[in-house]
């Protein structure tokens, strides 16, 4: 069963949580961090993209940005900027995007349990994209941000909070700039957070990592150093957890996650849409923007129009957690047998575009000339996540896109 329990976490003073918190380090660059930061000296960015404030020809990897990271973090604890809990709580973490609102947990994860698949994945990693967040927390001794996770939802958890959020002020109440609404509570109770790690130990045998699975690593991989250089261990030393947010699944929405490419792969239009008609239902929609309606339906725009694809049968087994979906039919009938992409990863003649942009973002990178042929794809769902990890699959790369974005600093989770 899982293990989530309370935490000492340090947040932010009320008055300055809205400026202090922002986005994922990994959803940005350097520039992008240092524009986001602008004028905002309490932002977390200048301890997780502490290169902002380095020299720009900084490595962001270097011992220069990881020491100025450490520097940071000390002064704004110095200044009060982030205040350590005088107890451990849970914290209810939620986010209202286009009217609706997820309502997360926050609180931490056990290492161990990442290690022995009672926390389920269904990415790869990359060593050195974890070595990077490990580095980060070493040298930091706290989880900065908090991973993303998911649960089957249990109507006893669900109640709790819906009793808190529904007669308690939240602690942060704020809008972000991509308008986004974020609310945060401190469950101070001592009763109600013995029930809630209570019910995660007896009603959810399993969590999912829905974002975040470089960070979930690092975070894992760290605890797992600690016990081993730790010749005193016990198993209790805080650097046993990661910080993490846990959402029911009945809450969470994935959105699309679209496909652009630089060119047809030497073949003439007519012969594309030829090749395309041999596996696909091809029907020309014009001007007019379209966006597929179901599972195993395609839009594609090309050469100023939009077409409505639709799998045939044969194409994709409803019986295989991966063969369904419709990342794997693109894949394997369009971008590999007959645009010639064989690994998404590494060819360059792709690029992936997040639904939160909308699909005019694809009409705009191919009429700009930029890319030839755009695909938009039916986002994948909850159930089908959870079922290829629980297969213990693993996604193909890009699959799925969740929006909002957990805001980080809201609260922080030193190791000692």
């Amino acid at each position: 069963m899982s293990v989530l329990k309370p935490f000492k976490g340090i947040r932010p003073p009320k008055e300055i949580a809205a400026e202090l918190s922002c986005l994922p380090y990994d959803v940005m660059n350097s520039e992008e961090a240092a524009k986001m930061a602008e004028g905002k000296d309490h932002s977390l960015l200048h301890i997780t993209r502490s290169e902002i404030d380095c020299n720009p020809d900084a490595d962001v990897h270097s011992e220069e940005v990881y020491a100025k990271s450490v520097e940071n973090f000390r002064n704004f604890k110095a200044k009060g900027w982030l205040v350590q809990d005088p107890e451990a709580y849970f914290y209810i973490y939620a986010q209202t995007m286009d009217g609706r609102t997820q309502y997360g947990i926050v609180g931490c994860a056990a290492c161990e349990d990442y290690f022995n698949d009672v926390i389920k994945k269904h990415e790869l990693t990359r060593p050195d994209k974890e070595e990077d967040r490990m580095q980060h927390i070493r040298i930091n001794n706290a989880n900065m941000e908090p991973v993303f996770f998911s649960y089957k939802a249990v109507p006893e958890i669900d109640a709790i909070v819906e009793a808190i959020v529904s007669s308690n002020e939240a602690d942060y109440d704020f809008t972000s700039e991509d308008d986004f609404r974020h609310q945060f509570w401190v469950i101070r109770d001592k009763g109600t957070n013995e029930q809630i790690e209570n019910l995660f130990a007896e009603k959810v045998p399993v969590t999912y990592v829905a974002d975040g699975h470089h960070r979930t690593a690092a975070a894992a991989r760290v605890g797992h150093e600690r016990k081993s250089n730790n010749p005193n261990h016990t198993g209790n030393e805080e650097y046993n957890y990661f910080m993490t947010v846990c959402f029911p699944d009945n809450q969470l929405a994935i959105i699309d996650y679209n496909r652009v490419v630089k060119d047809l792969n030497g073949l003439s239009e007519t012969d594309f849409l030829i090749a395309l008609g041999r596996t696909f239902e091809v029907t020309e929609i014009g001007e007019e923007i379209y966006k597929p309606t179901c599972l195993h339906e395609f839009s594609m725009y090309l050469s100023g129009k939009w077409y409505k694809l639709v799998a045939r049968k044969g194409t994709y087994n409803d019986q295989d957690p991966i063969e369904v979906l419709d990342v794997t039919v693109l894949s394997r009938h369009v971008l590999d047998r007959i645009l010639g992409i064989e690994d998404l990863r590494t060819s360059k003649r792709i690029d992936f575009v997040g639904g939160i942009r909308g699909l005019g973002e694809l009409k705009k990178r191919v009429d700009s000339g930029e890319m030839q042929v755009a695909f938009a794809l039916y986002p994948v769902s909850m159930k089908q996540l959870i079922d290829i990890a629980d297969t213990g699959n693993i996604m193909p790369p890009k699959t799925t896109w969740f929006e909002p974005k957990l805001r980080s600093g809201l609260v922080i989770h030193e190791l000692e």
